[in-house]
């Protein structure tokens, strides 16, 4: 009987030790949960080969916000990283030595590190690579400053865009002083023309006369110029002149295509033109002032963009081959047998002329002009589609004119080199006039200058270095 007692006493407690282990493993404290901080994003980014030298701070983004081990081992091609300061909105920013010119980087940061915001959930290894950028070489025979110039944009393409100005129809800087009156700020560029080149020099315009160039240059400004070119409106023809290309009386019938032929009366006005410009040019190279040099702009015209489009300029009215050779000539003329080494040559591009391209010995700049369109993500798709044409080029918003917001178009990723509304004759033609004191623009209007001014990637002319 007493053994019946206890083993049955021994299968109760048995029992009650069973529901005991149950009701505390139910009851009791239950492991955590939650996920490892996983990496999203880093600057520089993993695999980047164009880093710029000089940058002391690394940011890795995570999916949450992360503490740090006690002792966190970080390091930078095998050098320990000291500071390391976790941040808001899953940021990690690592203190490091400046980077060096043309080097490669990797980033090590082992399990165990980098931990959830409790302290738990260890994040996995981490490793990046990256290169800062190695320096573009020189374009054989520019002068000192017009490298300087070239090499600041080149290495800049991308960070910052330059504002520009263009001069109201020839030679003055009216512009760039009615954006200075309503905004206080002077754009960075100014672009001047020589569309009165057969006429100079006389009582109203002399392009010998480059005082309002050498000030812009001397108060740090950069120097930009383009050629509306005008030839006889029938070839021989003297007295009646235009750039433009077609039947009316106005317009002209010049045939480019003529350059094939040294002999003709076309080739011998080319080269004679090119001759004039030249001189007036070489007044800029003598005072050491650069030049971005856009000649022969908006080649195509419509070629290409709908059936039966066609050229707009007399330039671009024999097709893409006599264009090229025409360019050509220009730069080996101006180049070699001028001896312009202060030119930076910027080839306008009408987006669907991959073949009008004449060629990367030819081309420093690649500029897009832009009309109308202010929807920021087809700019941005110019943009990209003209970085990926042309690699090796930085690419600039050349003209413009009712665009989308700076702001926006870069937002979107259009990071123009610069850009430079065309002006509205009716408000700077005269700064002395009434209509000089309006903020409204046929092309851009002081609301759209202020949003772009007040972008830190918008760079005015007290913000430009010193290229002498």
């Amino acid at each position: 009987m007493v053994r019946k007692i206890i083993s049955r006493g021994v299968v109760y407690l048995l029992f009650f030790s069973l529901l005991l282990v149950i009701s505390c493993s139910e009851g009791g404290e239950k492991p955590p949960v939650g996920d490892p901080p996983q990496l999203l994003a880093s600057d520089p980014a993993d695999g980047q080969t164009d880093v710029a030298e000089g940058i002391t701070v690394i940011t890795l983004r995570f999916d949450q916000n992360v503490t740090l081990a006690s002792s966190p081992q970080a390091t930078l091609n095998g050098q320990l990283i000291t500071d390391l300061r976790p941040g808001l909105k899953g940021e990690l920013k690592m203190v490091v030595s400046p980077l060096l010119l043309a080097t490669g980087y990797t980033l090590l940061i082992p399990a165990h590190t980098v931990k959830g915001p409790t302290g738990l959930f260890n994040a996995s290894d981490i490793r990046i690579s990256f290169k800062t950028r190695t320096p573009v070489p020189p374009r054989e025979g520019l002068s000192p400053r017009a490298e300087n110039l070239l090499q600041f944009l080149k290495q800049q393409a991308g960070k910052v865009i330059l504002s520009g100005s263009m001069a109201n129809v020839a030679w003055n800087t009216s512009e760039a002083e009615w954006v200075h009156y309503h905004t206080g700020k002077w754009p960075a560029l100014n672009c001047f023309d020589y569309i009165h080149l057969q006429s100079s020099p006389a009582n109203w315009i002399d392009y010998g006369n480059i005082s309002v160039v050498e000030t812009w240059w001397n108060n740090g400004g950069v120097v930009s110029a383009m050629w509306h070119w005008n030839v006889p409106a029938n070839s021989g023809e003297q007295g009646a002149y235009s750039f433009y290309w077609g039947s009316k009386p106005e317009q002209t019938l010049f045939d480019v295509k003529k350059i094939d032929d040294p002999a003709s009366e076309e080739y011998k006005r080319m080269t004679a033109d090119i001759d004039k410009l030249s001189g007036y040019l070489k007044m800029l190279k003598d005072r050491g002032i650069p030049v971005l040099w856009r000649p022969l702009h908006e080649a195509a015209g419509n070629i290409g963009v709908y059936p039966g489009g066609t050229a707009w300029f007399w330039w671009g009215a024999g097709g893409a081959e006599p264009f090229k050779k025409l360019w050509r000539l220009m730069f080996d003329r101006m180049t070699h047998y001028h001896g312009l080494d202060n030119l930076i040559w910027v080839w306008t591009s009408q987006v669907i002329d991959s073949d009008w391209y004449p060629g990367d010995d030819y081309v420093d700049v690649v500029g897009r002009d832009n009309y109308n369109e202010s929807d920021a993500a087809t700019v941005k798709n110019e943009y990209v589609l003209l970085r990926e044409r042309y690699p090796d080029k930085p690419v600039a918003l050349s003209e413009c004119g009712n665009v989308a917001n700076i702001s926006d178009q870069w937002s979107a990723g259009a990071r123009w080199l610069w850009f430079m509304p065309w002006y509205d004759y009716a408000r700077t033609g005269n700064p002395q006039s009434e209509a000089f004191l309006l903020k409204t623009h046929q092309h851009a209007s002081i609301v759209w200058w202020e949003n772009a001014l007040a972008q830190p990637y918008v760079l005015t002319r007290d913000e430009l270095p010193d290229f002498k």
